[in-house]
C-alpha cells in the first residue's frame, strides 16, 4: 500500500492530506451525532410545561442530548421575556454547530479528484517529456509516468467517495435534527406564549 502511494509521486502528499482531514472530521461529526437524540416526543415535557412544573421540565429535558430540547430549554429559561425569539436564536446556534466541519468535508469532495486530475496531467507530462528526450527506447520509463497517473487518479476519487457518503449522512442527519427543532419549539412557543 505505501508502495503504491509512493509510485502516485509527489501529488500524492496533499491528497493523502486531504484523505487525513477528511478522516478526522468524519470520526469527530460521526461521534457527534451518535450522541444526539432525534425523533424523542416532546409531550412528557410539554405536559410539564403547561402544569407549570419548569423546573421538572428543565430537569427532564437535562437526560435528552437533544438539540431540539436544549432550544425548548432555553424557552423554558426565558418564558418571562421573548421566548420564541430566544428559540429561534437558540435554533440556529444549533444548527450552526450541527454543520460544523462540514465545509471542509465539501471542500475534500470537490478537491480530491482535481488533486488526481492534476497528478494525471504531471504523470503524463513526464511520460512525454521522457518520450521526447530518448524515444520509446526507455518504454518502464514510459509506463512508470502513466502509472503515476493512474495512481492519482484513483486516489483523488477514492478519497472524494469516502467522503461523499458520510457527507451526505451527516447532511440527511442535520435536515432532521431541524425538522424535530421546529417541531418542538412551535409547540413550546405555543404554551409558553399563549395567545391573549
Amino acid at each position: 500500500m505505501i508502495q503504491i502511494l509512493v509510485n502516485g509521486g509527489w501529488m500524492m502528499i496533499p491528497i493523502t492530506l486531504a484523505f487525513f482531514y477528511s478522516t478526522v472530521f468524519i470520526i469527530e461529526r460521526g461521534l457527534f451525532f451518535l450522541k444526539q437524540r432525534s425523533g424523542v416526543h416532546p409531550q412528557p415535557v410539554m405536559s410539564l410545561i403547561e402544569q407549570g412544573k419548569f423546573t421538572d421540565a428543565l430537569a427532564f429535558i437535562e437526560q435528552l442530548p437533544s438539540p431540539a430540547f436544549r432550544v425548548l430549554a432555553v424557552g423554558i429559561t426565558n418564558r418571562l421575556g421573548d421566548p420564541g425569539k430566544d428559540m429561534f436564536d437558540a435554533g440556529i446556534s444549533e444548527v450552526t454547530n450541527m454543520k460544523r466541519g462540514l465545509p471542509i468535508l465539501d471542500t475534500v469532495i470537490t478537491l480530491g479528484p482535481l488533486l488526481g486530475l492534476l497528478g494525471t496531467i504531471i504523470g503524463m507530462i513526464d511520460s512525454f517529456g521522457i518520450m521526447a528526450n530518448n524515444g520509446l527506447g526507455q518504454p518502464h520509463a514510459v509506463t512508470g509516468g502513466v502509472a503515476e497517473a493512474l495512481i492519482c487518479t484513483a486516489a483523488g476519487i477514492f478519497v472524494a467517495v469516502t467522503t461523499l457518503l458520510p457527507y451526505n449522512y451527516f447532511l440527511s442527519q442535520i435536515e432532521k435534527q431541524r425538522e424535530h427543532i421546529e417541531w418542538v419549539a412551535t409547540a413550546g412557543e405555543k404554551i409558553l406564549s399563549p395567545e391573549p
